[in-house]
């Protein structure tokens, strides 16, 4: 009983699954954590975290210890002889050092380090808002190609009521065969059309998994989001998202941070013509044996016994300190072309940031002209739309009373579908132009 149970709710569970619909913001918000180029940039992130990490610990002073050993056999110099000398000798040393001045060189370095983070961190925003406007316009299309599916079905039933009738009046002879085939032609070319609509949505709904970068595609779907068919008019001014655009938009902050980065960069590389001074301390012993002998003197009468290891390193016990001064006097001539290296560096920064304004610019200035364009677009669409569903009622009206064919009713209805499928696809475009536009003024993608 419990194994059936847990068959049943695992089922439950993968319907629930299966008919999960996803929203917008579950998408945006799907792909921002998984996508695979936000995650490279983020541990890309994580190394500059632990640059800075490191070049904050230059601050404290370097301690080390070593302890050596050393055996050494065979014969020694002795005036104008050699004397045997197999020897075994041991030290330990405990040292530190600290540097005292280099002309604030590691707080330079900490601080380009600083800008580096930041210019990581806006990098990863950047991405994330690429992949966030790749998704809306990709949902749109989806939900531009549903609602061309819905149009299609109409299409479908108007159609299917055209060959109904015309069966009947072809089976009671008031209307010829021609008739008949052609609302049988004009219906086979609807289910046509709604087909490829439905595989259209299909494909839509693929691409889309895809940038999710989904492995289980085939069950996906999203949620069905109305667009009011009466849209109004955007009222910003392009220089007020511009304003707004330069000071939010992370691709700007990044160069910004880029810019600092290099001038500090500079600063450090100038800290090179100044002199270093350093200060050490430590204290260390060691330990020397005879290995041939504990005769020292050479006489079998006179014996100098060698002290023990720890004796020896009490007796050889000693401590030291140091300070010094590193001047820097000729190098070549390199630290001057690091310096002028480096200034060439702020100005390959500030053209980027120039750049990166440019981009801004020329797509808030596209959004502009696409909002003005597609909201154009979109009320003559709607007044076309209008205009043919008034002549496919009177094509409707005039074949019934038999005064116009079947194919000037499957004409008026192809051109009704077409003027649907036109208010469709302007209303979305309008839609996406406007959002897009909204971005760059700082309102957050939704629908």
């Amino acid at each position: 009983m419990k194994r059936v149970l847990t068959i049943v709710l695992g089922l439950a569970c993968l319907a629930v699954n299966a008919q999960k619909k996803w929203s917008l913001r579950a998408c945006v918000d799907y792909a921002t954590e998984h996508n695979l180029q936000v995650i490279q940039n983020e541990y890309s992130k994580q190394v500059q975290d632990l640059n800075l990490k490191i070049a904050k610990k230059n601050y404290l002073p370097s301690v080390s210890a070593n302890v050596g050993n050393t055996v050494s056999f065979g014969q020694t110099s002795f005036g104008t002889g050699s004397l045997r000398n197999d020897r075994f000798s041991n030290s330990a040393n405990l040292g530190a050092d600290i540097l005292i001045f280099n002309y604030g060189r590691l707080e330079k370095t900490v601080r380009k380090t600083e800008f580096d983070v930041e210019a990581s961190q806006y990098d990863i925003e950047t991405i994330k808002n690429d992949i966030s406007l790749q998704i809306a316009q990709q949902y749109l299309t989806t939900l531009l190609n549903k609602e061309i599916v819905k149009i299609s079905q109409a299409a479908v039933e108007n159609a299917q009521k055209q060959y109904d009738r015309s069966k009947i009046t072809t089976e009671v002879g008031t209307t010829a065969q021609t008739v008949l085939a052609e609302a049988e032609a004009g219906l086979a070319r609807e289910k046509q059309n709604l087909k490829t609509a439905e595989i259209n949505v299909g494909r839509s709904l693929f691409a889309l998994a895809q940038l999710l970068q989904l492995q289980e595609y085939k069950d996906f779907e999203i949620e069905d989001v109305d667009i009011p068919d009466q849209l109004a008019p955007q009222l910003k001014e392009v220089d007020e998202v511009l304003a707004t655009a330069y000071e939010n938009q992370p691709q700007i902050k990044a160069a910004e941070s880029r810019i600092k980065s290099a001038v500090a960069q500079t600063e450090i590389n100038k800290t090179s013509f100044w002199p270093t001074l350093t200060a050490s301390v430590g204290i260390g012993s060691f330990y020397n044996n005879l290995l041939n002998t504990n005769n020292t003197s050479g006489s079998s009468l006179f014996y100098i016994r060698e002290q023990g290891l720890f004796s020896q390193y009490k007796d050889n016990f000693g401590q030291q300190a140091a300070v010094s001064l590193n001047i820097p006097i000729f190098n070549k001539g390199i630290t001057k072309l690091q310096v002028e290296q480096s200034k060439v560096n702020e100005n390959i920064a500030k053209v980027t940031l120039l750049q990166q304004k440019q981009v801004i610019r020329e797509n808030v200035q596209k959004a502009q002209f696409d909002v003005d364009a597609n909201y154009e677009i979109y009320l003559s669409a709607v007044q076309a739309e209008k205009s043919t569903k008034l002549a496919l009622d009177f094509a409707d009206k005039s074949y019934a009373a038999g005064r116009s064919t079947i194919y000037d009713v499957n004409i008026a209805r192809n051109n009704y579908a077409n003027a649907q499928g036109s208010v469709a696809q302007a209303k979305y475009n309008y839609v996406f132009s406007l959002k897009l536009l909204n971005f760059y003024a700082g309102i957050p993608l939704s629908l």
